[in-house]
């Protein structure tokens, strides 16, 4: 029987992570970060030190890499290798890195089968930023999800992931990697043609939710 796909694209701070677990708990599917996936290479990447800008060193170091979700009650875990690193690849540093390593072809063909192996399993809620433009270009329901810069870094910075921070830096440094994200010539981050798009910038959770579970279901 085939799986049923939902994807949740969009910039980061747009509320991606907080409604895909939402939704995928209110629909009984699996839920996928696959941010965390680059957030893992980046993170080994960083712990290696190896030169990621040259292909010669990456491809074969992504070979070598072990990253796989495992499931803690109803929350999944990023491990790599079996060490679980979830609480290792949130900081600033590692999303800027995880920006500029996400734009190499060899990074994204390395993560797209596995992608799409869990997707072969369970019905899944995908949440990332090329989900319904490349990974799943025949996704059953998409979804992209934005709010303006203002909105997003208050978000961000009352996540409290980044505490020496100020608002100001926060909202320096998304901006930044919007225009990466936005500006890369491979897979970069927009609106699938047939995605429905949701600003929630004046918008609870609930809501998003709501909306979303509505568009499906109808």
């Amino acid at each position: 029987m085939t799986k049923r796909i939902i994807t949740i694209d969009g910039p980061a701070g747009a509320g991606k992570t907080s409604v895909s677990r939402s939704l995928s708990r209110n629909l009984g599917c699996i839920y996928v970060d696959t941010g965390a996936l680059y957030r893992g290479v980046a993170l080994e990447v960083k712990r290696a030190a190896i030169d990621w800008e040259r292909d010669a060193v990456l491809e074969p170091f992504l070979s070598q890499i072990s990253l796989s979700f495992v499931r803690d009650g109803d929350e999944p875990v990023l491990t790599s290798s079996g060490e679980n690193i979830s609480s290792l690849i949130r900081t600033p540093e590692i999303s800027m890195l995880a920006s500029a390593i996400s734009a190499r072809p060899c990074v994204r063909k390395a993560l797209l089968g596995l992608q799409r192996s869990i997707a072969e399993k369970e019905d899944t809620v995908f949440e990332g930023r090329d989900m319904g433009t490349v990974v799943f270009p025949h996704a059953d329901h998409k979804f992209f999800l934005f709010a303006d810069l203002d909105t997003r870094a208050l978000r961000r910075f009352e996540e409290n992931q980044a505490p020496a921070q100020d608002l100001s830096e926060v909202k320096e440094m998304m901006g930044s990697r919007d225009a990466r994200d936005a500006g890369r010539e491979v897979a970069p981050l927009k609106p699938a043609e047939d995605a429905v798009l949701i600003d929630s910038t004046h918008m609870s959770l609930e809501e998003v939710v709501q909306k979303i579970v509505a568009k499906i279901t109808q």
